[in-house]
């Protein structure tokens, strides 16, 4: 008998042989069991998880003598009919190749008719997302109501092609990648039936480059096995299976956790020397990263997708780089695969998304700088400013702050100033705050500064009043105040009463008080007339200033500025005939 390949000699026949879809096979079970037979089933998922042969099987298990049954005999002619693809009443259709809609109509038209022998007539149709629009229009009526006999089930992965109109008449059952760890056991059970020899370290490889797909896996030992004649070894899998030097991953990790940008160079050469597709090396790179992220974590070498001894060497250099570092590394690189994915020049993306991955040791996390950490100095004699120190700078897209460092203030001199004769203007001076003099440093110097008043008496209450609400303040200047047995006395001229009795300025005099003599503090206020003015006091715009700040919306803009109302003057509006 010819050779057969592993993927067909190891199809399941029976549910218990499905791996990876235990949710799917329990549902299809019970249906079976209590004879709740849907008129069409979705099965969706990628390549290789099983759709296909979960139909087959599913048609077994109506069709067996023994049925319906939740698990076919095998035993039986329809079983072995379909098992071969040779039984009349189930019909494999590709749609690929099945897709107009006088085909499809041609396929309706004779589902009508009973089944030849089997009890249920099971049309199979693989990658339905295939059909025309009009195709998809010429199911939709015996899909929804067809002849007792007759079951549908559709297979597709890409399934938000099918039309909202058929997946409504279906029963939907989506397939889910299987697991590297269960893919890598159903390997190690296959290597010793068929006596392959395999390590565990090159199963998980195989299982990892299956990408979840049973098919693929499978298809991979059986090629790795004819290579090894017979065996498959640590370093043919990774070679084989498309993977790289791992010394150069391993380098080029260390010099982007190291910050140093000539290892990015270097990598970058040897992959355009090679003629390695850059985006290829990108996805692997990431895969390593991760990696060294759980080995970081504490996980053991062991259970790392690599040879022993590079899984090792992975695990001393992830302690040393740290979690939190390989962590944002990680993150960043994912950031970028979208780009290096797409991009037209590969190897140009590839370079800058790791040169900008190795600028990740000169940021720090801006929630550091929040909580006051102070930023380290950079080291003297260092080119760079060594790991986890910042300065000022802009923030990163991840949430870090990059460091710039800042420009060497020189000092004004004569040196600096234009030579005698020379026609050039002067350099201009930096403006208001930023120019300093010794003059100015002086005067600084030498202004005292005012002394707190001590809490608990009027001075602190008036002070406390002129940082909180200015505006409300600049009144007490006619206001007589004073403190006595818990109460505070507020005297002021009649019309000041009804605006000082507001609730929002009422509220504010009522917290300062309490924050000054206590919680049982109280308010009175007590009508009086103000006092005269002083000779020669400008009484120009008094009763109009204290109007405008009767306005809510001055007040507010002069406490939150912390201003004052200086002048307030008036303009005539013109008359209509002055504006025509």
């Amino acid at each position: 008998m010819s050779y057969q390949v592993l993927a067909r000699k190891w199809r399941p026949q029976t549910f218990s042989d499905l791996i990876g879809q235990e949710p799917i096979v329990t549902a299809l079970r019970n249906a079976l069991q209590e004879g709740r037979i849907a008129q069409a089933y979705l099965f969706s998922g990628i390549r290789g998880v099983g759709k296909t042969t979960a139909a087959r099987l599913l048609a077994k298990s109506l069709n067996c003598e023994k049925g319906p049954t939740p698990e076919p005999c095998n035993e039986c002619t329809p079983c072995v009919e379909i098992t071969r693809g040779a039984d009349l009443d189930v019909q494999e259709v590709d749609a690929a190749t099945y897709s107009k809609v006088e085909q499809v109509r041609e396929l309706t038209e004779s589902l009508k008719y009973g089944s030849a022998r089997d009890r249920y007539k099971v049309v199979v149709i693989d990658e339905i997302h295939r059909l025309s629009r009009q195709a998809f229009d010429a199911l939709l009526k015996i899909v929804e109501e067809p002849p007792k006999h007759l079951v549908f089930i559709f297979a597709t992965t890409e399934i938000e092609m099918v039309p909202a109109t058929i997946l409504s008449r279906c029963q939907e059952f989506h397939f889910r990648r299987v697991p590297a760890d269960v893919v890598s056991q159903h390997l190690a059970r296959m290597a010793t039936a068929e006596e392959i020899e395999a390590s565990e370290t090159a199963l998980r490889l195989i299982a990892r480059a299956g990408e979840g797909s049973v098919r693929d896996a499978v298809a991979l030992l059986d090629q790795l096995a004819t290579f090894g004649g017979g065996s498959v070894s640590d370093e043919e899998a990774v070679r084989l299976l498309g993977g790289l030097d791992l010394e150069l991953f391993r380098e080029l990790l260390e010099g982007i956790s190291e910050g140093r940008p000539e290892a990015v160079r270097k990598a970058v050469e040897r992959v355009e020397d090679e003629g390695w597709d850059p985006r290829n090396v990108y996805a692997q790179f990431l895969a390593y990263c991760r990696d060294a992220l759980h080995l970081a974590m504490g996980g053991s070498p062991e259970k790392a997708d690599l040879p022993a001894e590079e899984a090792r060497e992975l695990a001393e250099l992830s302690r040393r780089v740290g979690y939190e570092n390989l962590l944002r590394l990680s993150q960043q690189l994912l950031i970028s695969e979208q780009t290096v994915r797409y991009a037209d020049a590969g190897a140009l993306a590839v370079e800058i998304a790791w040169l900008r991955a190795a600028e990740l040791p000169k940021v720090t996390r801006i929630e550091a700088l929040l909580a006051g950490g102070a930023p380290a100095m950079p080291d003297e004699g260092r080119g760079d400013t060594g790991r986890g120190d910042t300065g000022r700078g802009d923030t990163d897209r991840d949430g870090k702050v990059r460091r710039d460092e800042a420009p060497a203030q020189r000092p004004a001199s004569k040196a600096s100033a234009p030579p005698e004769g020379s026609s050039d203007p002067p350099p201009p001076e930096p403006p208001g705050d930023l120019r300093s003099s010794p003059e100015r440093e002086n005067r600084e110097r030498e202004q005292p500064e005012e002394p707190e008043q001590p809490p608990g008496t009027v001075e602190a209450f008036l002070e406390l009043l002129a940082r909180r609400k200015t505006a409300l303040a600049a009144r007490f200047e006619r206001h007589h105040v004073s403190f006595a047995d818990g109460k505070l006395h507020l005297q002021a001229p009649a019309d000041d009463l009804d605006r000082l009795q507001r609730p929002a300025n009422r509220s504010a005099l009522e917290e300062i008080a309490r924050e000054t003599w206590g919680e049982t503090t109280s308010i009175h206020f007590v009508p009086g007339e103000p006092e005269p003015n002083s000779p020669g006091e400008d009484t120009r715009n008094k009763e109009d200033d204290e109007s405008v700040t009767d306005n809510e919306t001055v007040q507010t803009v002069l406490d939150l500025f912390g201003g004052t109302v200086e002048a307030v003057e008036k303009h005539e509006r013109p008359s209509r005939d002055e504006t025509g």
